[in-house]
């Protein structure tokens, strides 16, 4: 976008780039070794191959053991805390956002922090806890404006686990002040932080950049109406991000059904602390729904499902595993079998959200008109694809690089190998480290199966 004097800035929110900035100078250094030469100005480049891989594995790493904390803090067992940790990073679109490097999985990990560490606080007083999850929720407003729900969402689940616990009047207030006194100003200077990139791009201190766009968007196209991009009717995005074939929440994290039904089933039963979260969870959810759903692009564009709920939709669907293995015999075969069912569904689904560059179905949907049952696509992409089938009906007009991506599998070996850049024995070793690092990722599965089995819960 056009920024102060004319300047070209970027659009969206510091925060991923700071993530991404160290990764980057190395990754721009490697790129210009000379062993390198003969593959610049290639898709994927040596750059995007190291920021990608480097950034993704400390974020996941990192978001694994937050959440193993924050669910061992909720008095889930041992084997449930793991399963909990495994079913997000495998069974939910965490996973393909770990792979389509979008700033979704770096926003979880923040307001899991935040949570974690807030209710941490919370429970023993601790001020440092305090100001560690509130400086966690502050540096998502630099990843994105729109996390100011997180952070509401963080003093609400506090505010909750209070209530249910049975504390009123002056209990609360107390809390709620020594709340205020360390989080504020945490939030204060963020917020600062996020106005003062602001005013450096575009010279004002009172707008975001959403109005920008808005602003050149109709300067560009002047036939878009003036609420742009706030031009959605609000039924078509609330309803779409619920129900619609291409976006729906239920069809692309099918965890968040199973998460309704133990929670309907079950919510006798929960502590306080669990019920506040899932309440919590479930409001969050409805927030970003609702926000979004005015916006011109509500489904997040060239997504895997709508990836501006999605995030959302992976917190509150967080205890399912956990609760479904912790109340298995209360709450029924009945349940404890549809479980299964989703569970094996969602892995299904997350693993096919992989094996294709995203934009697929969007560009096939160009021909196939709307609406189209993206997952049943990406169902019958890669069974055409792996018989051998063509796609080129599909993609006449498209970008080369595009063309190049979406016409194989989407993982790096494949792709370094369709680009047909790199030398033959740079593909070779790619694809042996690649399955090499499948086989590590079942030998360790197996191997912390094996420790679990023998451990109390």
């Amino acid at each position: 976008m056009h920024g102060r004097g004319g300047k070209l800035q970027s659009w969206y929110g510091i925060g991923q780039s700071l993530l991404m900035f160290p990764a980057d100078v190395i990754g721009t250094y490697l790129e210009r070794l000379p062993i390198f030469a003969r593959y610049n100005d290639n898709d994927p480049s040596v750059r995007n191959i190291f920021v990608s891989y480097s950034t993704n594995i400390l974020v996941n790493v990192l978001t694994a053991l937050i959440c193993f904390r924050f669910l061992r803090q909720l008095s889930f067992g041992l084997k449930q805390a793991v399963a909990g940790v495994l079913a997000l990073l495998l069974l939910t679109t965490h996973l393909h956002y770990t792979q389509n490097m979008m700033e979704n999985n770096y926003i979880f990990l923040l307001t899991l922090t935040g949570l974690s560490f807030q209710y941490e606080w919370l429970r023993s007083g601790n001020r440092k806890a305090l100001l560690g999850g509130s400086a966690a929720f502050g540096l998502n407003l630099l990843t994105r404006i729109t996390t100011g729900m997180d952070l509401a969402a963080g003093a609400l689940f506090l505010l909750l686990v209070m209530w249910f616990e049975g504390n009123r009047g002056r209990a609360i207030w107390d809390r709620c002040r020594s709340y205020m006194a360390l989080a504020f100003p945490v939030y204060l200077f963020f917020g600062l932080l996020d106005r003062l990139y602001q005013y450096y791009r575009f010279g004002s201190i009172l707008n975001t950049y959403m109005s920008v766009v808005g602003v050149e968007a109709r300067q560009r196209d002047p036939s878009l109406p003036a609420s742009y991009p706030w031009s959605t009717p609000f039924h078509v995005g609330f309803f779409g991000a619920l129900f619609s074939p291409e976006k729906s929440v239920f069809l692309f994290d099918p965890l968040l059904v199973l998460m309704i039904l133990i929670a309907v089933v079950g919510r006798k039963r929960f502590a306080p602390a669990v019920k506040a979260y899932i309440v919590t969870g479930f409001v969050l959810v409805a927030t970003y729904i609702g926000f979004y759903a005015r916006y011109a692009v509500w489904s997040g564009d060239f997504a895997w499902g709508d990836r501006y709920v999605s995030t959302s939709v992976q917190l509150a669907a967080l205890l399912a595993v956990p609760l479904l293995l912790r109340y298995r015999e209360a709450l029924g075969k009945a349940v404890w079998s549809v479980g299964i069912v989703i569970c094996a569904i969602s892995a299904v689904i997350q693993i096919a959200s992989l094996t294709f560059w995203l934009p697929l179905e969007i560009y096939q949907m160009e021909t196939l008109g709307h609406p189209t049952f993206v997952i049943l696509q990406r169902m019958k992409n890669i069974a055409g694809f792996a018989s051998g089938a063509m796609m080129d009906n599909y993609a006449m007009h498209w970008d080369p690089w595009d063309y190049v991506h979406i016409t194989t599998w989407n993982f790096l070996p494949f792709l370094l190998k369709r680009v047909g850049a790199a030398p033959a024995w740079v593909v070779h070793i790619t694809f042996m480290l690649w399955m090499a690092g499948l086989a590590l990722l079942v030998a360790t599965l197996s191997q912390l199966r094996r420790l679990l089995l023998g451990q109390a819960d």
